[in-house]
């Protein structure tokens, strides 16, 4: 598994306004890990969220608020990183930070993929 990003930036209408930061995800999976995300249903599996609702509240009011949250939220699936994502920014910091932690989540999927590879079989592990 090879992970890809790519960082942009964007300048508001016609150079005015705030700068926006841009990152694309996408990672390069052989075959083999391929079939074992389809196999053992991981593609739903979330990489990332940037945060969850503590409240979700009631009626419509809590509706409302639920799907303000899903708009705002930043989460990477399994399917994004088949599929590659495009996630934007107001604050580099935090395409940064997110970089970061989708990195650290794309290396322990890929513990997860290298167990699913030698289910059914044997592993020889020399010291």
């Amino acid at each position: 598994m090879k992970l890809m990003l790519r960082r942009d930036q964007k300048s508001g209408l016609m150079g005015m306004g705030n700068v926006s930061f841009t990152l694309a995800v996408r990672a390069d999976l052989s075959n083999q890990e391929l079939n074992n995300i389809k196999k053992y249903k991981l593609g739903k599996t979330v990489l990332y969220s940037r945060g969850e609702v503590s409240e979700p509240g009631k009626g419509l009011l809590g509706l409302a608020s639920r799907v303000a949250f899903k708009m705002m939220n930043i989460t990477v699936s399994v399917d994004d990183l088949v599929d590659g994502k495009h996630v934007e920014f107001k604050d580099i910091m935090e395409m940064l930070a997110v970089i970061e932690q989708i990195k650290e989540a794309a290396q322990n999927f890929k513990g997860v993929l290298e167990a699913a590879a030698h289910f059914g079989g044997e592993e020889v592990i020399e010291f």
